[in-house]
């Protein structure tokens, strides 16, 4: 049982906490802005009022997508927190992502179609370096289980200090975060159409939304994998790190595309090649 617990945390747990985490972003946001800002709690409200609204949508297909992609992104998370083997997480991860990809396509807005192709584009940029973040942690535990990367007795990112900051520049694209959001924002000050979400809404955004705390827990996990065999200092750093998460999205504009791309690529062959490239070596000698 003991086993299956993080799983059924993280099913039971999951959104409370991404939901928690989400308004913690828009308290410190406003901070940092020098407004008061909204309650913890206005996520929460705001899914609840969604769920509430009239469903309109340009195509029923695309909440069928919508569906998927949020039932994707809790069976990624499942998958982390029983266990499971971590090439199939990041294959599940970018299947959601795809999903997610398509029903912004079938909305058949102009909006949408740019957000969803820059959704693509972050989604080239940062699937080396998570790549790379699992065969980094592969060759120091000699296994792809996540139950058993967690089980290891030692802090990996002592030995994969560079996959460690290499992924947490990919965090800063998967989240969506300036300077790489570049298929939506959250700050109203940074565009007036909103992206890849900009013809969903009612039910269908609020699943939307859901998703999202879904997958920020689970990324979150991820990071405490670098820290597992200290449990409060992976708590302390997973927190951290979406700390430091906000604070650049609000000290930085929005990158070009292309910027996004070759920054993204060099990061992981700066940071994540070369951990590994330095850990083949020393195994070498």
């Amino acid at each position: 049982m003991s086993h299956w617990l993080p799983l059924v945390i993280y099913l039971a747990i999951g959104p409370i906490a991404g939901g928690l985490l989400a308004g913690w972003d828009r308290r410190i946001s406003a901070r940092m802005q020098s407004r008061r800002g909204p309650p913890i709690l206005q996520p929460f409200y705001d899914v609840l009022k969604l769920c509430q609204k009239q469903n309109l949508v340009v195509r029923r297909g695309q909440n069928f997508y919508v569906l998927f992609f949020l039932l994707l992104v809790i069976f990624t998370g499942g998958l982390f927190f029983a266990g499971s083997d971590l090439l199939l997480v990041i294959f599940a991860l970018t299947l959601a992502a795809v999903f997610f990809v398509l029903g912004a396509y079938t909305a058949s807005s102009p909006y949408s179609f740019i957000g969803a192709e820059r959704e693509l584009i972050q989604m080239m940029a940062y699937e080396p370096m998570i790549l790379l973040t699992a065969i980094g942690m592969y060759m120091v535990t000699k296994s792809f289980s996540v139950h058993d990367i967690a089980a290891h007795g030692t802090l990996l990112v002592l030995a994969l200090p560079g996959i460690f900051l290499g992924f947490v520049y990919a965090l800063e694209i998967k989240f969506r975060k300036s300077p790489f959001d570049l298929s939506s924002s959250h700050h109203a000050h940074q565009e007036l159409v909103r992206g890849i979400t900009t013809e969903f809404s009612g039910r269908a955004l609020a699943m939307i939304e859901v998703a999202h705390w879904y997958e920020n827990v689970f990324l979150l996990g991820w990071v405490y994998l670098f820290f597992a065999a200290w449990p409060l200092l992976g708590v302390a750093a997973s927190l951290l790190v979406f700390g430091f998460v906000i604070f650049v999205d609000n000290v930085f504009a929005r990158l070009k595309w292309r910027a996004t791309i070759r920054g993204a690529w060099a990061v992981a062959l700066a940071l994540g090649f070369g951990n590994i490239l330095a850990l083949s070596l020393l195994h070498h000698w």
